[in-house]
């Protein structure tokens, strides 16, 4: 039987969630959850395949920052296990473990206790839009990337190739760090489709997948 394997990448796919879903409360973890699962379904129709041809669903992400950190102006302490944005995430992970036929897979945060400038006061400084002394705490985010979760995805994409556990692999994500899984993928007899959500891809990526499918509604 025809199997098909859903991968998403979760940090792209909530960055691209609240442009491709304006409408909708980003910070609804039910809303969020239930989305993902609506896109597999989506997926399966636009490759006419049957509901009973989804394999599972891996959806990649990880746990929110729960430290204590000093903020680098004001000297405030701020525990962000607290936020808004930690308590979603958390909630998020536990409406995901509900979801039928679902696989979390969690990487970890490397994040060294400092702080860094965000993109857009980086660009402000530059244009002289913003000048340095005039700085404050919100112009700062806590310097972290994920780890682990690239790597995950490359095993998983590597064991249902090897094993034969699908005939077809849809990977929704942004950037080029699929390349050499993908690869690995075709050269198995994997049909590899890759899904930005409308997202622009660089021209060379065609040559490593089979195909290009964004089922989500199209941002303007």
């Amino acid at each position: 039987m025809q199997r098909t394997a859903i991968l998403v990448d979760g940090a792209f796919f909530l960055a691209r969630y609240r442009k491709v879903w304006s409408d909708r409360d980003a910070g609804d973890a039910r809303t969020v959850a239930k989305t993902v699962f609506g896109m597999t379904l989506e997926h399966l129709k636009a490759l006419d395949r049957p509901r009973e041809s989804l394999y599972r669903i891996f959806f990649y992400d990880c746990p929110p920052l729960e430290r204590v950190l000093t903020r680098p102006v004001s000297g405030e302490a701020v525990d962000f296990g607290k936020s808004g944005a930690a308590a979603f995430r958390r909630e998020l992970h536990d409406q995901l473990r509900r979801q039928r036929k679902m696989a979390l897979r969690l990487g970890r945060l490397a994040e060294r206790g400092e702080w860094k400038l965000k993109p857009a006061t980086l660009q402000q400084l530059r244009d002289g839009s913003l000048r340095w002394a005039d700085l404050r705490d919100e112009h700062y985010e806590p310097d972290m990337r994920q780890t682990q979760v690239d790597m995950k995805i490359g095993i998983d994409i590597a064991a249902l190739a090897y094993k034969r556990l699908v005939d077809q692999i849809v990977l929704i994500a942004g950037d080029a760090d699929f390349i050499p899984a993908a690869k690995l993928a075709r050269r198995e007899g994997i049909d590899f489709i890759l899904d930005p959500m409308w997202q622009g891809i660089a021209p060379d990526l065609h040559e490593h997948i089979d195909g290009l499918q964004s089922v989500c509604p199209r941002p303007f």
